[in-house]
């Protein structure tokens, strides 16, 4: 008992008398001044620095001390001291070795905290700031029992100031990101800290920095030292760049919640500057996962508004852009299918005039058409993203989505019917042509194999002229390899600075294969009275990207064989076309023909060409392309008369190409061009050339079989009938004209009645047929053998093998 009671007098005395005090405790307050204004004193500093770095074991107890001295200064609201002695244990801090920096954090922190529980802003800044001198240390010693989650919350709350002054707003601000920041590098290359990547703490950081990089306009003022969004910007970068591949989709969903909680895909600007910022700071073998949020984001918000939705497609179209390693993914046409999907979607809307199932949310064509045209422009965008073989799939994958009339009647939904179904076809078709713009490939065969083209070409055979106008487009942009476009009869060739290669082996393969189909479309698109001025344009420039990149001497012989046969498709009184129809095919042709003669052939066909040009230029400018592709055509007035000089004649093109390497092909002008039938025209809603033919040939009675004569053939009658071709061919056009138009308006009863007649008619003549493959053959006495059963008429065993 007398032992303790010495004991305990002499702890006593040595806390009333200083000089018995513990030394470091000593030290401690000798580097507190008497007047908190002379600041810390550097002399005692350097001593206590020096007693620490001695004895490593008493550095609990003097930051224990140090802690104990700030917060007796703090209740006694005497803040000068409370920042010498948070200076003294930022000292202590940076002097000490790394194996021994756990002996002062946890009295460190406890100070950080007591300071950022104070109010007063100013010691919320000053804890901040030595949080940060903290946060920049690095330690070889891991810890194992420190949490920051209250740093993370107070940090994401002093983001979030509202205080009146804005001065002090921006300093609190400031000091929240520099906080949260200075937790991202402490915590996030250290496995045994806390998880900063939590979505309980990404919830926290990110919209508090989003706040602040969305409110940059009212926050930073002029004379400001910093401004809260450049501060953000800067953490918020260094934050994503430190992402790995398993913490993207907790950082950008926060994204995606704060976005949509603040009506923010509307405006559109902060949410595309925003993941512009994302797009560049994660490492780019990333990219594709913040494409894949907000592509399931966009999916999500497929019952939201179309300005909502409009917002989404144009950040993925920026995010494209962005996106540097050529690959969006491992779902490549998924990308694709959710895009087209939304443009599915968004044509009910428009159609039904509302944006979801219960007819409630309405919704405007001008929205809708908004959020279709950032679709397609945002297909192009991930398209070009893409390299060449990925981009062919892509173009077969949207083809293979289009609905085509008679093959995919169903695919307009019920909501839509067949009106949607033409809007899906005309904006995939624009998808098409945004994905074909920037399509450079050497080899045609593989750009547009017979997949791709024949579905391709069967729209030319539609009514909607978009429709038809989009198709020539797409062709061009696949073909041509020199971007140029043709809209001026004087077109100068040498301004492409064309060299004379030879055409590619693939490139022959492709025209050989494709030649006639393309030149059909090409004749049939001439025909259609719904042609305008952007079609005979592109007609023009497809002509002309044909025989720079496929020429050779085969193709330029058909090219003006096409060529003639449109001039006479112009002049014939058969054809319901107007005039301006039939001048804007003179005019192809005059364009056409000037541009070609510029490219190889012999002078003689050039002088031809000019000629012609010359006498339509002074005497019938309508025929060509300065008067009628503008903008108010100057046309004739009452039926169309085109003098015989303002025609490029046959014999004299074939004329002037004899004895050039053309020659060789000339004999194929004997044989006039004509469009070859194919089963595209089946597709067509309206009747086709095929349709007429088979009429033609169902009806005429020369024809049928009971009405057939026998004719020896001999050398004059050829010559006759080629004499009176002419003749005959006007009896046949009449002739089909007469069954197009019995056809059109007889009455079905006489229709039916004529088919069943033919039908039975067939019958018996196959019957007719079999009795002559079956008799036998007379005997030589003169008596046939009975008859015997037809072999199409016995009936085998089940089990009977041949």
């Amino acid at each position: 008992t007398s032992l303790w009671t010495t004991a305990h007098t002499l702890t006593c005395l040595c806390g009333c008398c200083w000089a018995l005090r513990p030394r470091y405790k000593r030290l401690v307050d000798n580097i507190f001044p008497e007047d908190p204004e002379d600041g810390l004193v550097k002399a005692n500093m350097e001593k206590l620095t020096f007693f620490a770095l001695s004895a490593p074991e008493k550095l609990d107890r003097i930051a224990a001390y140090l802690s104990e001295r700030l917060t007796r200064e703090l209740n006694r609201h005497r803040y000068g001291y409370v920042c010498i002695a948070m200076e003294a244990m930022e000292q202590l801090l940076l002097a000490c070795h790394c194996q021994s920096i756990n002996l002062l954090v946890e009295s460190f922190l406890s100070t950080l905290r007591l300071l950022l529980e104070a109010d007063k802003p100013h010691l919320h800044i000053l804890a901040t700031s030595s949080f940060v001198k903290f946060a920049n240390i690095e330690e070889d010693t891991p810890s194992y029992h420190r949490s920051y989650d209250f740093f993370v919350s107070r940090f994401s709350e002093m983001c979030h100031s509202e205080h009146e002054d804005l001065d002090i707003q921006n300093k609190i601000r400031v000091s929240g990101i520099r906080g949260l920041q200075g937790v991202v590098r402490k915590t996030v290359d250290d496995e045994l800290q806390v998880n900063i990547w939590e979505p309980r703490h990404m919830e926290q950081i990110v919209p508090a920095l989003l706040v602040n990089l969305q409110q940059h306009t009212h926050t930073s003022r002029p004379g400001a030292h910093e401004s809260p969004a450049e501060q953000t910007e800067v953490c918020f970068r260094e934050l994503l760049s430190r992402a790995a591949y398993g913490h993207i989709t907790n950082a950008i969903r926060p994204v995606l919640m704060h976005l949509d909680s603040h009506s923010l895909w509307e405006g559109r600007s902060f949410a595309v500057q925003c993941f512009q910022i994302i797009m560049y700071s994660i490492q780019s073998q990333h990219s594709h996962l913040v494409i894949q949020q907000l592509l399931g984001h966009l999916d999500a918000n497929s019952k939201s508004p179309a300005s909502v939705r409009a917002g989404i497609v144009e950040v993925l179209s920026e995010a494209a852009v962005i996106e540097a390693t050529g690959s969006v993914g491992p779902t490549v046409l998924e990308v694709f299918n959710t895009l087209l999907r939304q443009l599915r979607q968004s044509v009910d809307y428009q159609l039904t005039g509302y944006y979801d199932n219960t007819g409630k949310r309405e919704t405007t064509s001008a929205e809708e058409k908004t959020l279709q045209d950032g679709v397609i422009k945002t297909i192009g965008s991930f398209a070009n993203t893409l390299p060449i073989y990925q981009r062919s799939e892509v173009m077969l994958f949207i083809m293979g989505k289009i609905p085509v009339p008679g093959i995919y009647p169903a695919l307009g939904s019920p909501n839509s019917g067949l009106e949607g179904s033409r809007m899906i076809q005309v904006m995939l078709l624009k998808s098409l042509l945004q994905v074909s713009e920037r399509y450079e490939s050497c080899n045609l065969l593989t750009a547009l194999p017979s997949s791709f083209l024949e579905p391709l070409l069967s729209f030319t055979l539609m009514e909607d002229p978009e429709i038809r106008l989009l198709v020539l487009s797409i062709l061009t942009s696949l073909i041509d390899r020199l971007a140029f476009c043709v809209h001026s009869v004087m077109f100068d060739v040498s301004v492409l600075e064309l060299k004379e290669d030879r055409c590619s082996r693939q490139d022959n393969l492709f025209i050989r294969k494709n030649a006639q189909r393309l030149y059909r479309h090409v004749y049939l698109t001439c025909k259609e009275e719904s042609s305008g001025r952007g079609h005979y344009q592109a007609l023009v420039t497809l002509l002309a990207v044909l025989s720079v990149e496929l020429a050779n001497e085969e193709v330029v012989v058909d090219l003006i064989r096409l060529v003639l046969a449109l001039q006479e498709l112009a002049l014939s009184p058969h054809e319901c076309l107007s005039v301006f129809n039939r001048c804007g095919v003179h005019a192809v042709c005059a364009a056409f023909l000037n541009l070609l003669s510029q490219l190889g052939p012999p002078p003689p066909f050039h002088l031809h060409i000019t000629q012609v040009i010359e006498h339509r230029q002074g005497n019938a400018p309508h025929l060509l392309p300065k008067d009628v592709f503008c903008d108010e055509p100057r046309l004739p007035q009452g039926e169309l008369m085109v003098d015989e000089t303002f025609l490029f004649v046959q014999s004299k093109i074939c004329e002037a190409l004899t004895g050039s390497s053309y020659s060789a092909h000339t004999e194929r002008f004997n044989t006039p061009y004509t469009p070859q039938l194919t089963d595209e025209d089946r597709l067509s809603k309206r009747k086709s050339i095929g349709d007429v033919i088979s009429l033609q040939i169902d009806m005429d009675p020369q024809y049928c079989p009971d009405t057939q004569q026998t004719e020896q053939i001999t050398f004059e009658t050829l010559k006759n009938a080629i004499e009176d071709r002419g003749g005959v061919e006007e009896e046949e056009r009449r002739r089909r004209m007469q069954v197009v138009e019995r056809f059109q308006t007889a009455p079905f009863e006489e229709i039916a009645a004529h088919c069943g007649a033919r039908t039975s008619l067939l019958q018996s003549k196959l019957d007719q047929v079999f009795d002559l493959i079956i008799r036998p053959p007379p005997s030589p006495s003169g008596h046939s053998p009975p008859r015997s059963t037809p072999l199409y008429g016995i009936k085998f065993p089940d089990l009977c093998v041949y």
